[in-house]
């Protein structure tokens, strides 16, 4: 077993296992996640309703990591951007969107991209390294309880930082953990991944048993103009993307989200709005 094992990085399963090696009742599991992910306590001695025994074992061989707020950047619409370093001292930025209509959470799941995208900031970083799962989760965790909503409807997007499916197994899990009913119970519905498109990993994605909203950061209507922009697109060329999409099990009543950006004289032309549309046809697309 792990000397200081950080919770964050478990789901309830594996800590459940975690606590009968400690002698504990996997039923547990149950009251260590509420605790954490409803009521924002991460001192395992302040986790009153769990025996001392254990309490003290754990505050002995296990941690919550909990990333440092750095820096918040207010703006006038209510729209917060938090600066959150970690362990190593590497940084991401998460952001709370107020009022969309449902509250908003923004997150990173790399610090940094490899995706080069040609008008995308944190492209021109490069890629630093992956985030865990259990930072991606924490980056949640904190604005919930930072900003007094834990008990709260709200969304998350996975549209800050990185290529969430670069992060695949760390992210997927992360969403696993989020949805979980006895921790932030976040629904499936409330969540969207955005992605550039790897057809690999959205074939994977197909077969996921918690299935989030997907939102494909097009940006591009010919393959040449899309090379340009997303250089990934050499690699993973939009005829493959979109019939990816097309094997999607999305139900009736969900959409996969084209995003589009807007860019003067260069993709916002009547031609390229008439390719869009013939680009998406078959999908159930918004």
């Amino acid at each position: 077993m792990n000397s200081c094992q950080d919770i964050t990085e478990l789901e309830l399963t594996e800590l459940s296992s975690l606590l009968k090696q400690m002698g504990g009742e996997p039923f547990t599991a149950s009251q260590i996640y509420q605790w954490i992910y409803k009521r924002g306590v991460t001192d395992f001695t302040q986790m009153t309703d769990l025996p001392l025994a254990l309490r003290t074992k754990m505050a002995e061989s296990c941690t919550v990591q909990t990333p440092k707020i750095v820096r918040t950047d207010n703006s006038r619409d209510g729209t917060v951007k938090f600066l959150l370093s970690h362990t190593d001292n590497q940084c991401v930025e998460t952001v709370f969107i107020p009022d969309t209509p449902r509250m908003t959470f923004c997150v990173s799941t790399q610090v940094g991209c490899a995706m080069h995208c040609a008008f995308c900031l944190t492209g021109k970083m490069g890629l630093i390294r992956n985030c865990s799962t259990g930072e991606i989760v924490s980056q949640v965790r904190i604005l919930a309880y930072k900003l007094k909503l834990l008990n709260t409807a709200f969304n998350v997007v996975f549209m800050g930082m990185g290529e969430p499916l670069h992060n695949y197994d760390r992210t997927i899990k992360a969403i696993r953990i989020l949805t979980d009913k006895r921790g932030l119970a976040v629904p499936a519905r409330r969540i969207t991944l955005s992605t550039v498109g790897v057809p690999e990993a959205l074939e994977r994605l197909a077969t996921e048993p918690v299935m989030p909203n997907l939102a494909i950061s097009l940006h591009a209507t010919t393959e040449e103009l899309r090379d340009r922009l997303v250089p990934v697109n050499h690699n993973y060329g939009l005829s493959e993307i979109l019939a990816s999409c097309k094997r999607l099990p999305y139900t009736r009543r969900r959409r996969i989200t084209f995003e589009y950006v807007l860019l003067k004289n260069i993709n916002d032309s009547v031609d390229d709005a008439e390719r869009l549309s013939q680009l998406v046809t078959g999908i159930q697309a918004k």
